[in-house]
Formats: C-alpha cells, structure tokens, sequence
C-alpha cells in the first residue's frame, strides 16, 4: 500500500518562489510514475507536471519554464520546484503515484493529503 505525504505549501507573495515535497512510503517509489496535480476552489483537478521513473519528465503548458519536477529516489520524495508564482497558481496541490505514463488524474490510484498553496498579488 502506497502512502504519499506533500508538505511545502503556504501563501507567498506574486513573483516568490516555493518547493512542495512528496514522500512515498511504499518500496516502489523508484519505479513508480509520479505527478502533481492541483485544484482550485470550483476548477476540476488539473495535471501539473510528471516524472518517469527513467528520468522523464512532462509539464502542463502552465507550468513549463516556471515549474521543475524532480526525485530523489534514495529518499522517495518528489519535488515541485516553484518560481515565479502567480495569483492564477493558487490551488491545493496533490502528488500522486501510478505505475504508467500517463497524465490524467483518474489514471492514478494513489494521492496525498494535498497541501495548499497560495498566491497573493
């Protein structure tokens, strides 16, 4: 069974810069595809970024150039490194885990707590 725990959110200020954290518990963080995604109050959960466990990685349109996934496999964590932040980034941010490529949220079986992100202008 797959436990994912996220820590990092808080509210920042327009232009700040912010690194959400995921750690997995299960023993196949190294092969699992992981992802964040995020959700606004009356939006529909949304795909943020992924990452393979052979070092690929993938971004929504809103998060390319601005937003950096990446894992540390001997700690099992996922990271979102956040920069640049907008009021439209503001949402509750969630990892997940699946075991193929792919970006639609309802294709993951496991998810995290969430933890809430917010941007003030």
């Amino acid at each position: 069974q797959v436990q994912l725990v996220e820590s990092g959110g808080g509210l920042v200020q327009t232009g700040d810069s912010l690194t959400l954290s995921c750690v997995h518990s299960g023993p196949t963080f190294k092969w699992d595809v992981m992802a964040w995604f995020r959700q606004a109050p009356g939006m529909e959960r949304e795909f943020v970024a992924v990452s393979g466990f052979a070092g690929g990685v993938y971004y929504a349109d809103a998060a390319k150039g601005r937003f950096i996934i990446s894992r540390d496999d001997a700690k099992s964590t996922l990271y979102l490194e956040m920069f640049r932040l907008k009021p439209e980034d503001t949402a509750m941010y969630y990892c997940a885990a699946t075991k193929h490529w792919t970006t639609k949220y309802n294709e993951y079986p496991y998810w995290g707590q969430g933890t809430q992100v917010t941007v003030s202008s």
